[in-house]
């Protein structure tokens, strides 16, 4: 039987993972309630994961209409090992709120700074930026945790408290 186990890693921990890494898989559902995934780039601000998307994209429509999301993120592991062994990633999911701004201009500041490099110029009028807020647990695979020991569910997994998700970005 598996358990997943909660360990000394904490959301702090997992966050400076979170904020290393830049691509996730980012799943919803449709209104009539049909899944649906796909790969983003995002960027961590604070505690909140932010990605650019369409105006008019099926992402912002259907994220809009409901705001539940789920995200995993693959943390590459096993550097050189990796390319001789089979290793598949850590990851880090968790259930999140999104909220989806409109587009336009970001307020001047750090925000702007921070996001700048997933709004080009050129497309900031057709941009929407989903806001990510992670709720819950992360739940992890493979994260705190020795290469060997990741042959081994019950050692690799672990149920970490997100923990104040801190201000949003406004």
């Amino acid at each position: 039987m598996s358990v997943v186990v909660e360990r000394r890693c904490s959301s702090e921990a997992i966050w400076r993972v979170l904020g290393k890494a830049s691509f996730a898989v980012l799943s919803h559902v449709t209104p009539s309630g049909e899944p649906r995934s796909s790969g983003v780039v995002y960027r961590l601000v604070g505690h909140r994961l932010y990605v650019a998307v369409g105006e008019d994209s099926w992402k912002a429509r259907h994220i809009a209409a409901d705001g539940r999301v789920a995200v995993t993120v693959p943390v590459r592991r096993g550097g050189i090992m990796s390319l001789l062994l089979p290793i598949p990633p850590a990851t880090i999911s968790f259930a999140a709120m999104a909220a989806v701004h409109p587009p336009g201009p970001l307020p001047a500041g750090p925000i702007a700074e921070q996001l700048g490099p997933l709004l080009p110029p050129q497309r900031l009028e057709s941009t929407c930026l989903v806001e990510i807020e992670p709720r819950g647990h992360f739940v992890t695979y493979g994260i705190g945790v020795p290469l060997t020991r990741m042959r081994i569910p019950d050692l690799a997994r672990a149920r970490v408290p997100v923990a104040d998700a801190g201000p949003a970005v406004s």
